[in-house]
């Protein structure tokens, strides 16, 4: 019996072809989805993920895998595509079910969602710059944990993105920040298409980007033939050569490359190219092959679980080598990138509240913040700080982070980032920092400058990363500055986003404590409201509830009060010495009251029923008090807020507290008023 002919391999051109037909026939099925992107940029992603990707399909999160970001997010049928074929653990069915109820392969790449999926893009140029972030975390690990004969950390980052991308400013912010930061292993393939959403860019458009980004000390290369793999390979190769700069490669190509009548217009970035134009593009392309079917010769030439599982293996056994060589920083690698605090972490946190409580002092939350941190980074390395150019002000810096330098393409070990006036820009990076492990980013900013970062803290929450905002100046508080620098909506619109945690410590205990669960919450960004003014410290008794987000701080027998109380006053950050005041006022004029603190609200909302009913019990009225927006408080069945639903005045602190009704003596007249309606009501 004869033998069976040999099928040829594959070619680049059939592989690339293969990615366009998934992508047509997905976004087709669905009705729904951006097939222009994918299919222009097919030749680039053989020449990447063939050629240079180091990654192992069997297991997609291997500590050294390079990094791969689709920045331009909404082509994600490319990255579907890619792992689909490259033989990850997503089988033909999750094309098929493109953009559907539950599926893994949802309209934008989902990090946790798909295996493959390194972070979750969809806002523009936020891929990019959670690249970034991605980056920055290789290059100081490196340095780190890296040994002479031991390079356990060494890989590049890879992002695509898109006209998109450039047009965001976020992407101006990180990638000034990726040339400061001499990122060498960070490698940005633009796909230069000229088309969006509304046409072509070019009457928006004009940027020079070649000339933007060797001004932000990049490598530029190109632009080259989007469509020669060969090209696009070379110009790879010559971008892992830098040794102090991160490498722009631009790429020509067509938007929809193969379709006849769709190719290089902007019907063919954001829907389906309909069944007629599907069958011509099969025909112009030479695919001869049903919707969702590949043949076998183009499966093998991509699949790369073989090639991958001995790339792992070989660096398994380069760290039994470090392991050997070097136990205890294996050891510490192992445990930063699995993301699990020390066994003594427990013991740091009480040591941090004891002393806060001994101490007992008198300080601003944002003060209470650094000493905090004084604790935690002398015994955490895994903290990584910075500031948007606020220091100073945000007293993020300590003993143990001194500043982040780099020279000649190698840090100095620093732990404190200069982020510079860029706010959004540092969170997205935080981002990307969380996401590729090791290190547990935070960085500060004014409160009312979260309104800049706000997307990508969603984005942290939707990913469910370990982020931390520190947010000083949380409220008219600060004074003269003005309205413009004063936050009235700002925390209460944090607390709307789902998955982050809002913290607004009353003193240093509960800032301790805010910290303890931020840095011990794997699962959650979340965010440290601190004052610019001093707040007394108030002495607790039951201090193990303060991580419950709202607690019994004072009860009338704590102050001398005979009787149970017959009012609640529920407070926040710096106004909890003013429900201490208008208790103590409220005591002479014979009415006893409950005062609870509230640092956090999203966190009291997750306790149990029988718990938050212990703390705010039914039948009491109830007052809040807050130097913010009132909205957000009637939730817990207040019969009045003191709040502010105006913007503030330029004005010193104090002033401004009296001019807006922050005082004891106006919180225990709005409970008087308060008490005698539930008198009246029976």
């Amino acid at each position: 019996m004869s033998a069976l002919p040999a099928v040829a391999p594959a070619s680049s051109t059939q592989m690339a072809n293969a990615i366009r037909a998934l992508a047509m026939d997905a976004v087709q099925q669905a009705n729904s989805g951006h097939p222009g992107a994918p299919m222009g940029m097919a030749d680039i992603a053989v020449a990447l993920w063939k050629r240079h990707l180091r990654h192992n399909p069997v297991n997609p999160t291997w500590a050294d895998r390079d990094r791969f970001v689709l920045s331009n997010g909404h082509g994600s049928m490319l990255i579907y595509a890619l792992l689909h074929l490259t033989g990850y653990d997503l089988p033909m069915a999750e094309l098929k079910n493109f953009r559907q109820l539950h599926s893994k392969t949802p309209g934008h790449p989902e990090v946790g969602i798909t295996p493959g999926v390194e972070t979750t893009t969809g806002p523009l140029g936020q891929g990019v710059t959670n690249a970034v972030g991605l980056a920055l975390a290789e290059k100081l690990l490196a340095k780190e944990f890296n040994r002479e004969g031991h390079d356990i950390v060494d890989h590049h980052t890879y992002v695509f993105l898109g006209d998109g991308c450039l047009m965001e400013g976020i992407s101006h912010e990180a990638c000034a920040l990726a040339g400061a930061w001499q990122l060498n292993k960070l490698i940005a393939i633009y796909d230069d298409n000229g088309i969006s959403i509304d046409g072509k860019v070019q009457p928006w458009f004009i940027d020079n980007t070649a000339k933007r980004f060797e001004a932000y000390g990049w490598n530029v290369i190109g632009p080259v033939d989007g469509h020669n793999v060969d090209a696009v390979d070379t110009a790879i190769s010559k971008a892992k050569q830098s040794a102090t700069k991160p490498t722009l490669i631009i790429a020509k190509t067509q938007i929809g490359k193969g379709s006849p009548n769709r190719a290089g217009t902007a019907k063919a970035h954001g829907e389906a190219l309909g069944a007629e134009e599907i069958k011509l593009t099969r025909e112009a392309l030479g695919w001869d092959y049903e919707p969702f079917v590949v043949p076998e010769e183009v499966y093998a030439a991509w699949d790369a679980k073989t090639e991958g599982a001995n790339l792992e293996a070989d660096w398994e056994v380069q760290f039994d080598a470090y392991s050997e060589a070097h136990p205890e920083l294996a050891a510490e690698f192992a445990r930063r990138m699995a993301g699990v605090m020390p066994e003594n972490f427990a013991q740091i946190a009480v040591d941090a509240v004891i002393q806060a409580q001994t101490e007992g002092q008198t300080v601003a939350s944002r003060k209470a913040s650094q000493l905090a941190l004084e604790a935690f980074t002398a015994k955490l390395p895994e903290l990584l700080g910075g500031s948007a150019d606020l220091t100073g002000s945000n007293l993020t810096n300590t003993k143990s982070t001194p500043p982040l330098r780099f020279e000649n393409g190698v840090s100095n070990g620093g732990r404190h980032i200069n982020y510079g006036v860029r706010e959004f820009g540092m969170a997205a990076i935080m981002n990307g920092i969380a996401l590729h492990g090791g290190y547990i980013p935070y960085g500060g900013t004014f409160l009312t400058f979260s309104d800049y970062s706000r997307n990508a803290i969603r984005m942290a929450a939707l990913m469910k990363q370990r982020v931390i905002h520190v947010f000083t100046h949380d409220s008219i508080g600060l004074g003269e500055d003005g309205p413009t620098h004063q936050s009235i909506e700002h925390v209460a619109s944090l607390r709307l986003i789902p998955g982050l945690d809002v913290w607004r410590p009353a003193d240093t205990t509960e800032t301790v404590v805010a910290w303890t669960m931020a840095i011990g919450n794997a699962q959650r960004p979340s965010a440290l409201a601190l004052s610019r003014q001093n707040l007394p410290f108030l002495a607790k008794t039951n201090v193990d509830e303060i991580c419950k987000g709202g607690y019994v701080l004072s009860e009338p027998a704590d102050i001398g009060v005979k009787g149970k109380a017959r009012a609640v006053i529920i407070a926040t950050g710096s106004e909890v010495q003013h429900a201490i005041g208008a208790q103590k006022l409220l005591a002479e004029a014979g009415i006893p009251v409950r005062v609870v603190s509230m640092p956090s609200t999203n966190v009291f909302d997750r306790q149990d029923k029988a718990y938050k009913d212990s703390v705010l019990p039914a039948g009491l009225p109830r007052v809040a008090v807050e130097m913010g927006v009132s909205d957000g408080w009637w939730k817990y069945g207040c019969a009045a807020v003191v709040g502010i639903d105006t913007y503030g005045e330029s004005a010193p602190g104090p002033v401004l507290f009296k001019h807006f009704g922050f005082t004891a003596e106006n919180v225990a007249d709005t409970v008087k008023v308060a008490v005698g309606a539930a008198r009246l009501k029976g």
